[in-house]
């Protein structure tokens, strides 16, 4: 039986970037989830998303080679992240995904794989 193509194959690296661009451009303007970011510079945020959702989305394992199991909600415990930041994430993500020159079924599919995560790293009642 032919094994189907990840989420990452089919979306591929540049589409990736792009995503992580569009994303982040709408992140670090968001008045909930700008502070969330302020201690780390935008390129080693950006680098660190790109990396981890390669290896969500199935592709090559970058993110564990150089920091180890994601744990990601262990590494947002730090962080105050309440339900509110948890849709605010998911917005930012979905007009990011909509911006992507891909198709609308694969942007359904791929904005599909992140409410899920985005909820898991909820940590503080609002």
């Amino acid at each position: 039986m032919e094994e189907l193509p990840n989420l990452y194959d089919r979306l591929g690296a540049e589409n990736l970037k792009l995503l992580v661009d569009y994303f982040y451009d709408l992140v670090f303007t968001d008045e909930r989830l700008a502070p969330l970011f302020s201690k780390t510079p935008k390129e080693v945020i950006k680098n660190k998303q790109l990396l981890f959702l390669t290896q969500f989305l199935g592709g090559p394992a970058a993110y564990s080679e150089l920091y180890g199991h994601p744990k990601m909600r262990a590494r947002h415990m730090p962080h105050e992240i309440t339900e509110n930041k948890a849709i605010a994430w998911l917005q930012c993500m979905n007009k990011a995904v909509y911006q992507l020159p891909i198709d609308e079924q694969l942007k359904k599919e791929l904005f599909s794989s992140f409410p899920k995560m985005a909820f898991h790293m909820v940590n503080r009642e609002e």
